[in-house]
């Protein structure tokens, strides 16, 4: 990817592949986009992909695979035990992380689940950047709690902060004085956030992180789902990593670790995951789980397909021109908003453009969902799916009140070398509209509410006939326009 100045004076990114094969895409009327969002209980998650225009939802297992990786799945070795297919794909993970010893998972939230049960204990703490849903789930549902340690700025919304992953030092230290580093299961670093923007983490700053573990014996984890986009940052925005060359970036953090794992379904742009180590002792505490739970240690519950897909997969992560398509349409569309007073997460980070749902929902309260209700809301007057992370991706607390999330964020995910500048533009031009007719949008509240996990399948109700009244006014403005 690289950004390329026309002759007419615009800067643009310029997609350095080109499209072989294509999936149709329905765009229907907004009356049926009604339909559908209403059945679906307010909930993207619910939509059938078939009345969804462009699914923004996620990056995960939806991202393009390449003509090499589809070329590869041919020749795989589909044996249960002992595939050559496996033995390829964890001489390229030593390649890559300098890792000897790899356990393969069906995706990242195979990998938490396992690494929480051997690993987390009762009223053992997690220190982390940043919590995510499914890992969170996991630790607690193990007897262990989080203790988020970011950095103070890593919360404001607009920001010069190149990375506000980082875990804060001195936070850090003031967590293990006060409980002692034997009631750390581990420290988890994820590069880069997911639940605040996609923000990376720097290596100086894992560096210094893992310094403190190795003198204080605490286990270091890296989720490094989202390592692809990391390393853009770390390459176009840290000094010190500027002349080193991707693989090198990844060898340095890689050896800072202790064990490192990833979805494939976004690092490797198959449908996987798996967990690296350095250490043989970690492996052995680790590899029952994986037959118990996944599969055989050769497949581990994937196909030998998407065994092989990863493989290249992670091999073409090494390339700028693959990891940088991402974040620079990110970039643009973050700035395109910005440009019509959109309130969107700066620096623009990795995954997805992030938008501030306070800040344009700002007469809602966070009782009534906003980012949920924004969701919501631009489905019906786009087609374009986003997902909620805000307060419905919290839980609530054993009392039954509610958790109120540290930001409340609509998160537009843009999967790699899936969507056309078209489309993005078209997405902010819906947005816009949106946000001029912001004070029609109003709250939602629980028809049905799960206990665990409540964003992904919840059902939810608006607090009014606010849906009824966008409908109107989007046909006085935009007429037939679907």
């Amino acid at each position: 990817m690289s950004d390329v100045k026309l002759y007419s004076g615009e800067t643009l990114p310029l997609e350095m592949h080109k499209v072989r094969i294509v999936q149709k895409l329905n765009l229907i009327p907004i009356e049926q986009r009604y339909a559908a969002i209403t059945a679906a209980g307010n909930n993207t998650f619910l939509l059938k992909n078939r009345d969804v225009f462009l699914d923004m939802l996620t990056d995960s297992g939806v991202n393009a695979m390449s003509d090499q990786q589809q070329a590869a799945m041919m020749i795989a070795d589909d044996s249960y035990a002992g595939s050559e297919t496996f033995y390829r794909l964890e001489a390229k993970i030593e390649e890559l992380f300098g890792m000897p010893y790899f356990l393969p998972a069906h995706q990242g939230r195979a990998c938490e689940s396992i690494i929480a049960q051997v690993f987390v204990r009762p009223e053992t703490i997690v220190p982390t950047n940043y919590h995510f849903t499914t890992t969170k789930a996991h630790i607690t549902l193990n007897g262990g709690t989080v203790e988020e340690i970011f950095c103070d700025d890593a919360l404001e919304v607009t920001s010069d902060k190149p990375f506000k992953g980082d875990i804060d030092l001195a936070k850090l230290q003031t967590l293990i004085e006060r409980h002692g580093a034997g009631k750390i299961a581990f420290l988890r670093i994820e590069a880069g956030t997911n639940l605040i923007g996609g923000q990376p983490v720097s290596l100086a700053n894992m560096r210094a992180v893992s310094e403190v573990c190795r003198a204080h014996d605490i286990l270091f984890v890296l989720d490094a789902s989202l390592l692809a986009d990391n390393l853009y940052f770390n390459k176009t925005r840290e000094a010190a990593c500027r002349d080193m060359d991707l693989r090198r970036i990844t060898r340095e953090i890689a050896g800072l670790c202790d064990l490192i794992y990833f979805s494939a379904r976004k690092l490797g742009c198959a449908r996987g995951g798996g967990i690296c180590m350095h250490r043989e002792d970690l492996y052995k505490q680790i590899r029952d789980k994986i037959v118990l739970y996944e599969g055989f240690l050769t497949y581990g519950g994937m196909s030998v397909r998407e065994i092989e897909a990863i493989r290249v997969g992670l091999d073409e992560t090494m390339d700028m021109d693959m990891i940088s398509q991402g974040p620079q349409f990110i970039r643009f569309m973050v700035e395109e908003m910005a440009a019509r007073g959109i309130p969107a997460i700066t620096p623009p980070g990795g995954l997805g453009a992030h938008i501030d749902a306070r800040a344009f929902l700002s007469h809602l309260s966070q009782a009534e969902y906003p980012a949920g209700a924004l969701a919501a809301a631009l489905y019906l007057v786009s087609g374009v799916r986003g997902m909620e992370r805000g307060t419905l991706s919290e839980q609530r607390h054993p009392d039954g009140s509610e958790r109120f999330a540290d930001m409340e964020l609509l998160r537009l995910a843009l999967p790699r070398r899936v969507f056309t500048m078209s489309q993005v533009k078209y997405a902010v031009d819906r947005i816009a509209w949106l946000y001029e007719h912001r004070t029609l949008v109003g709250g939602l509240r629980f028809t049905e509410e799960p206990s665990v996990l409540r964003f992904f399948f919840g059902r939810l109700t608006p607090t009014s006939a606010w849906q009824e009244a966008l409908i109107e006014r989007f046909r006085v403005d935009l007429g037939d326009s679907l």
